[in-house]
């Protein structure tokens, strides 16, 4: 069986975690990848606190595995959510769009293993010093929010600028992908795009098909100038941000009006016009609906088989 340190250190079967993707990732999904025996965690995103207190107990009625919170740092919320987590005695917090430093202490005197996503080996050091256990580095092929570096070229040097376990993330979507984040050095992989389509998460079906129906130039990265970049797939609504973005007669202010709501409008409604179908690089190869369980124990089983007969590539 395909273990790494990360297993140990979690008490989780596989090194598999379901990306944090908001209005998605909610008690239903992470429940199901927890069972199945990879990490779920549910995406706080910009959700008032309250919210995600009933997914947190919600979650604690569909599993007894454990589960993860992701804390995006710069939505109002988060004060209260990182305050929430201690209450609630989440056992995993993952972090991202900020520095976590100033919870790190409360956190950590809660208990909770704190996994940041980061996009830069300094910024993994930064996380270390602070007491995070393991990093997720993930590269600019990833669906959402991303930075420049590829996972590729990400990876590796975040595994030799940190001395804690470094999970990939960004392009990775079978067992292909997670055999080469080994060989990277990773002790494990985060996906998202691949869970997007699991037959236990409750995104809106017309946003499953897209995924499904994707080919591999199929995503865009827009929000640049903004500097905060996302990549999605191309839409009526993702193509006009993209032109807006280089019209110097609209305003950043402008921009961001436009943008309000989008990925709500997509994962939850549906809505093709104005929804922003967040979604990696790795769409194309999204093929089919599949069960939490089904998509890890393929990935794994496909990756184990790679790194056994790797032998074969070496004279």
């Amino acid at each position: 069986m395909l273990r790494s340190p990360i297993c140990d250190l979690l008490g989780i079967k596989y090194p598999v975690f379901q990306g944090a993707m908001a209005w998605i990732a909610d008690a239903d999904l992470a429940a199901a990848v927890s069972n199945a025996g990879g990490l779920g965690i549910i995406a706080g995103g910009s959700a008032p606190v309250d919210i995600i207190r009933q997914q947190v107990r919600k979650c604690r009625t569909l599993t007894d595995k454990p589960f993860a919170v992701n804390i995006m740092l710069m939505s109002p919320a988060a004060p209260d959510i990182a305050q929430m987590v201690v209450e609630e005695k989440v056992p995993v917090v993952t972090t991202g769009a900020g520095s976590p430093a100033k919870y790190m202490a409360a956190w950590q005197g809660a208990g909770i293993k704190v996994i940041p996503v980061i996009p830069s080996s300094g910024i993994a050091k930064s996380v270390e010093r602070y007491g995070a256990v393991a990093v997720v580095a993930e590269g600019g092929e990833s669906g959402g929010h991303v930075g420049d570096l590829t996972t590729m070229a990400l990876v590796p040097q975040v595994v030799d600028a940190v001395t804690i376990p470094v999970l990939a993330a960004g392009g990775i979507g079978d067992g292909r992908g997670m055999a080469a984040a080994f060989m990277l050095g990773a002790s494990g992989v985060q996906m998202g795009t691949r869970f997007l389509v699991a037959k236990e998460c409750n995104v809106n079906p017309v946003y499953k098909q897209k995924i499904i129906a994707a080919k591999d130039i199929d995503t865009i990265a827009t929000g640049k100038r903004l500097g905060h970049p996302v990549r999605g797939l191309k839409t009526a609504f993702s193509r006009r941000f993209f032109e807006m973005e280089y019209d110097p007669t609209v305003s950043n202010e402008d921009l961001e009006k436009f943008g309000e709501g989008a990925l709500q409008a997509a994962a939850i409604r549906g809505d093709e016009e104005h929804g922003a179908f967040m979604a990696g690089q790795i769409a194309g190869l999204v093929k089919q609906e599949q069960t939490c369980a089904e998509i890890i124990e393929e990935t794994v089983g496909e990756a184990e088989a790679l790194l056994k007969g790797a032998g074969k590539w070496v004279v």
